[in-house]
């Protein structure tokens, strides 16, 4: 089974993959190779996502895609955290390639829209429906869970930025030896 590459020129969305960087939770490189990829369904429902936010004046802006399990693991050691992280023994929908990290941005000025908390931010107000977040970052949370609900996707309640393909646990089990070139860092 081959993975599809996301670029910016493939797809027009905007890439920050957060775990190629110090700047994710675990404050050092996950990846060592920055790389996003989606297995052919979801590259297809990020399609027509992208399309939807584009008629609203956004472009969507990916944290993350497929993870290596190579990649869930050290996440998982670094913080076992169920409501957060899939147990890596049971699998992530990422490591199936089947579920997306992503927030909208201004199409006109590239600002992210106002989300009320970070990505990956382990706490109850990343929550959907969260009540202490703005007006406006539950406006927005609302907005892009109805551009990817109406895509197809669907989306974890407990994470406002992932959501994921409804029979993701279908999918098999991906590491880095399923791609071009590894991923995780040593």
């Amino acid at each position: 089974m081959s993975l599809i590459e996301i670029t910016p020129h493939t797809h027009d969305v905007v890439l920050d993959l957060k775990y190629a960087t110090p700047n994710n939770f675990t404050g050092k490189p996950v990846y060592a190779r920055a790389a996003c990829y989606l297995h052919p369904e979801a590259e297809k429902l990020l399609l027509v996502a992208r399309d939807l936010a584009a008629i609203q004046g956004y472009k969507l802006k990916i944290f993350d895609a497929f993870r290596p399990s190579e990649a869930q693991w050290k996440l998982w050691k670094h913080t076992p955290d169920p409501d957060f992280l899939a147990d890596p023994r049971r699998g992530s929908p990422h490591s199936r390639g089947v579920a997306v990290d992503l927030t909208l941005v201004n199409e006109a000025n590239g600002a992210d829209l106002d989300m009320g908390t970070p990505f990956d931010l382990f706490n109850i107000k990343s929550h959907h429906g969260n009540p202490h977040v703005s007006p406006l970052a539950q406006k927005n949370r609302l907005l892009l869970m109805g551009i990817m609900t109406t895509a197809g996707w669907d989306f974890y309640r407990n994470e406002w930025w992932h959501f994921q393909l409804f029979d993701s646990r279908d999918f098999e089990l991906l590491g880095d030896a399923d791609l071009p070139a590894p991923m995780t860092a040593p």
